[in-house]
């Protein structure tokens, strides 16, 4: 009855009269109850009133049909060589415009091109052909970035007068101190970063932003820092100058000393020949790796009791380059990374609290009873590739470094295994020596170790002591590959998970083979003299856990029968 009398009332001329609450939001006769649909440009996306994305659509011209609500318009990754100012103009409401990795190049973008934008915020400009920054962003402008373009130029208002600007990409453009006017970041006073690297700047830049708190600029020309020209930077943080030119000549006693927050300094990749004066006590990371300092000197690090992490690798320290106490003002020291220097000992009188200790790739021959006694809370210790002979390793060596996980001792001319390793050793590497033969005895309480590399040395099974591997209870990889056996050894570890025994002379593998090893998942065994039938049925079949077997480079195809409940993989035998 009800719905008889509003039909009949909606056919009467004139306006219905009310009819309660419930029915005052009732539709007109012909209108539609849904919104009208939000205009989008073809094969773009609107997820949102606000939102136009038109990414990777191959687009060489600006879509039209652009909603003037939109905030967010992604274009990148199209083929679009020109912006055009009408288009644009009507964009007034833009908060963001991402052009990235277009052909866009400086005649598309015309100067007027942004005047309408006032609500610009965020701007994308990057890997497109620009060879000149535009002469005007918005004053709104947070996020700049013209990254991998080819400019060559940027002008007073590309960046100045922008109060709200946080961060400036200009990285990998053909930027020379030419093209940066003195005035480039007038007015801007808020920029934390600032990205010049990869560009062609023959010196630090002068009047950069005193806000700074990251600044690259590696990878460019620089052979010096004007005096003052990081005098204003107060709050810089990270401070980024690998990979230039600078020479001793280059930096002076006052070129870091104003910079009191400066925690990250890297000078890596240049022709430094000593340690520069005047750094900043607040440093943590000093790299001055792959530079020719031949000498340090503990007058210019004293204070740095923050200093946690030293980079010294690659330069030409030799003999006497490091002298004994040189860094032990460094106290809070963690890391020392010494690699390649020509160092002919283990430095003396480190800091206390030295963690890691890298020292691959020197002279090193000799390892004292006490070379290491003043470093007791080390936890990774280096000598990889040097000329550390079993002879000349004293059997006290590593006594007192109870804290130790990592031991790296590969590429030396070792003929046994050390003595007196810790027994918190998780990781030993020692590969690459002359080892002829394993002992029990030095790996005796090693029931923490997790990892042992014995590759590239001359063992044989013969050679193997009994009960070598009894204590090491947690073994999870054992690395036997390119020695001298003859068959897979006995008695293996029975945590064992990963087992290497390619580049062998493994001819047979036998029933029992795997029988300590019920956890293992891995195992290599190629290019040993495996044939057709080399390897038993039943060799496998107590490995419930095995997911790879690889026999590949064995002089014949190797039919290898994995376990019921292990899935096969595709390398799993084969020729």
């Amino acid at each position: 009855m009800r719905l008889s009398i509003l039909l009949l009332l909606l056919l009467l001329p004139g306006p219905p009269p009310a009819l309660g609450m419930e029915d005052a939001s009732f539709p007109h006769l012909g209108e539609s109850s849904q919104p009208p649909p939000r205009a989008c440009p073809p094969r773009c996306s609107c997820p949102r009133a606000d939102t136009v994305d038109c990414d990777g659509l191959d687009l060489r011209v600006f879509p039209d049909n652009i909603t003037r609500a939109a905030q967010h318009l992604s274009l990148q990754n199209n083929q679009l060589q020109e912006l055009p100012y009408n288009e644009l103009s009507r964009l007034s409401g833009l908060r963001t415009l991402n052009l990235h990795n277009n052909l866009i190049s400086s005649e598309g973008l015309p100067d007027e091109a942004f005047e309408s934008l006032t609500q610009l915020q965020h701007i994308y400009v990057a890997h497109n052909k620009l060879s000149v920054a535009p002469q005007f962003l918005p004053r709104s402008l947070r996020v700049a970035d013209l990254a991998a373009n080819e400019v060559t130029e940027i002008f007073p208002l590309t960046f100045g007068e922008k109060p709200a600007l946080r961060s400036v990409y200009l990285h990998n453009n053909q930027l020379s101190n030419a093209g940066l006017p003195p005035d480039a970041f007038r007015g801007s006073e808020a920029v934390t970063t600032l990205s010049l690297s990869s560009n062609r700047l023959s010196y630090v830049p002068p009047s950069l932003p005193p806000s700074l708190e990251r600044l690259h600029l590696q990878d460019n020309l620089i052979s010096k820092v004007p005096r003052g020209a990081l005098s204003r930077q107060t709050h810089l943080r990270e401070l980024y100058l690998q990979h230039n030119r600078l020479a001793d000549s280059g930096l002076d006693a006052t070129t870091f000393s104003k910079l009191h927050c400066l925690e990250y300094l890297d000078l890596s990749h240049n022709q430094l020949a000593a340690v520069p004066a005047g750094l900043p006590r607040t440093l943590a990371v000093l790299h001055l790796g792959r530079n020719r300092i031949r000498w340090v000197e503990a007058a210019r690090l004293h204070g740095m009791r923050g200093l946690r992490y030293l980079l010294l690798q690659h330069n030409q320290l030799g003999t006497a380059g490091l002298p004994a106490g040189a860094l032990r003002p460094l106290r809070g020291l963690h890391t020392l990374h010494l690699y390649g220097n020509g160092l002919d000992h283990v430095p003396q009188a480190l800091p206390r609290r030295l963690r890691a200790l890298v020292l691959p790739h020197n002279r090193v021959t000799t390892l004292g009873a006490h070379d290491l006694a003043a470093t007791p809370r080390l936890t990774e210790l280096n000598l990889a590739y040097n000329c550390l002979a079993s002879a000349r390793v004293h059997p006290r060596a590593f006594r007192r470094l109870r804290a130790l996980r990592s031991l790296d001792l590969a590429g030396n001319q070792l003929t046994r295994l050390p003595t007196g390793l810790p027994a918190g050793l998780h990781t030993l590497r020692l590969q690459r020596n002359q080892l002829r033969a394993l002992e029990p005895e030095p790996l005796a309480g090693l029931d923490q170790l997790q990892e042992l590399s014995l590759a590239h040395n001359r063992l044989r099974v013969g050679d193997i002591g009994p009960g070598t591997w009894h204590e090491l209870q947690a073994l999870q990889v054992l690395d036997l590959s390119h020695n001298e056996l003859s068959f897979v050894p006995p008695d293996l570890p029975e945590a064992l998970e990963e087992l290497h025994l390619q580049g062998n002379r493994i001819s047979h593998v036998g029933p029992e083979a795997f029988l300590s090893t019920p956890r293992l998942r891995a195992l290599f065994l190629r290019a040993n003299r495996l044939h057709m039938t080399s390897i038993a049925p039943e060799a496998f079949l107590g490995l419930p856990h095995l997911r790879m077997v690889d026999t590949t480079g064995n002089p014949e195809h190797v039919l290898v029968r994995l376990p019921p409940t292990a899935p096969r993989r595709p390398w799993a035998g084969g020729p």
